[in-house]
């Protein structure tokens, strides 16, 4: 909301309370999207994503949320000051209509928001899904939308904002996707239910698991890049230090058997 002081003939004399930024694209990069860096993964140009970027960390105080759409996927995004602190938000959701292209498919969703009319705060939200694949194997039944989840018992977050959202984003990065309860509450709501099984999870590997963290919490293209950089080393090194092990573990195997002998 923005007010204008009584009377007053000052155009840039402004007092700002409660401010939502709401939007279709959202600005940062696309979490589904695992193949080669920009164009691919981003929605705006560099310049203005880092001017976008600039104006939320200078008006942070004052902007209660922020939310977008577009992506039809169920994701969030956390905004973080000069200092590395986290200091706003953005909640992405999915679309009513479908999607099916290499990114990935989705079933429709809807979102109902829960606020306080007094300060504004968005405190919790309820997610509707419709089972697209059981609507179509079933053309005679009437259509009917489900709850999906409610946001504060799903993730066990009493209250949605910025330190919350960074806190449920370090989580997604614990242990590998299939051994993570939260990420894999995470990717079946980032399909809205379409990729809800054991095999759909099993394709997301860490790799995939990264890109959804560098995409929530890097926002900036420049430090994506570098984070999608940073996790490929890590992984690398991680798989090349369990080959040697393997290998070692096989020598002092073949070594024991030989005493054996």
């Amino acid at each position: 909301m923005v007010c204008r002081p009584p009377n007053s003939h000052n155009t840039h004399e402004v007092f700002l309370f409660q401010v939502y930024l709401v939007g279709h694209i959202a600005p940062g990069s696309n979490e589904r999207h695992r193949g080669a860096y920009p164009p691919s993964h981003i929605s705006y140009s560099d310049h203005h994503n880092k001017k976008y970027l600039k104006i939320v960390r200078r008006y942070a105080s004052i902007i209660v949320g922020q939310f977008f759409g577009h992506l039809h996927s169920d994701t969030f995004r956390v905004i973080y000051g000069e200092n590395g602190r986290p200091i706003s938000w953005a909640l992405l959701a999915p679309s009513i209509t479908p999607k099916r292209n290499n990114d990935g498919p989705n079933n429709p969703g809807l979102r109902l928001y829960k606020f306080d009319k007094d300060t504004g705060q968005v405190f919790d939200y309820t997610q509707y899904y419709l089972d697209l694949s059981g609507a179509i194997a079933n053309p005679n039944r009437n259509v009917e939308w489900s709850v999906e989840y409610n946001f504060s018992t799903y993730y066990s977050i009493n209250d949605i904002n910025a330190v919350n959202l960074h806190t449920l984003a370090d989580k997604l990065t614990h242990h590998t996707p299939q051994e993570n309860s939260i990420f894999s509450r995470y990717y079946r709501a980032n399909s809205v239910r379409f990729n809800s099984g054991t095999a759909a999870l099993a394709q997301c590997d860490s790799h995939c698991a990264h890109t959804h963290y560098c995409a929530i919490t890097r926002v900036d293209y420049d430090e994506f890049h570098q984070c999608l950089q940073t996790a490929a080393s890590a992984l690398s090194a991680s798989a090349a230090t369990s080959a040697v092990a393997m290998r070692t573990i096989a020598k002092i195997v073949l070594v024991m058997w030989v005493i054996v002998r």
